[in-house]
């Protein structure tokens, strides 16, 4: 997918792509920091259908309900031929037990047989996420394991 980056004077960036529609969905990222999600017209792609204002914590949920599900789906393809081998989102919750805390605190590998391959937050994909990798409310844990093992995974990232 080739994304088209286009400056715009004294406003910012706009990084956008064309769909197989022909509309186009892009990000205007302004100077001030404020971000915007655009879409065009379906028969004008240089005109905008919608702009959509975003905080700093919207554009990052969006990023990760966007990103995480493909890294996702990624693995669990790969993983496909392996029985027994399960890839699952698991979520740090705001003020959770583990928010702020490392992902060695966890001991989510040693509890359950569970490895977490990524960490997906604001928009950026963190692979190999070492055990002193700090978690923040609101980021996503791509974790590979056993059914058994991610239901585990589930209730430490819950209750502590």
């Amino acid at each position: 997918m080739n994304v088209e980056v286009t400056p715009l004077p004294g406003i910012g960036v706009r990084k956008d792509f064309s769909t197989r529609t022909g509309r186009r969905i892009g990000v205007v990222t302004q100077r001030d920091g404020h971000t915007e999600l655009i879409v065009s017209k379906t028969d004008d792609a240089d005109a905008c259908a919608a702009s959509i204002p975003l905080t700093a914590d919207e554009a990052g949920t969006l990023a990760n309900l966007l990103g995480a599900p493909q890294l996702v789906a990624q693995l669990t393809e790969e993983h496909r031929d392996l029985p027994g081998i399960s890839t699952r989102q698991l979520p740090i919750k705001p003020s959770g037990p583990f928010d702020g805390r490392t992902l060695g605190d966890t001991a989510m590998r040693t509890r359950t047989g569970v490895s977490v391959v990524a960490v997906a937050r604001a928009g950026q994909v963190h692979p190999s996420p070492t055990p002193d990798f700090t978690l923040t409310g609101g980021d996503l844990l791509v974790a590979v394991g056993t059914s058994e093992g991610l239901e585990a995974a589930v209730k430490i990232l819950k209750y502590g």
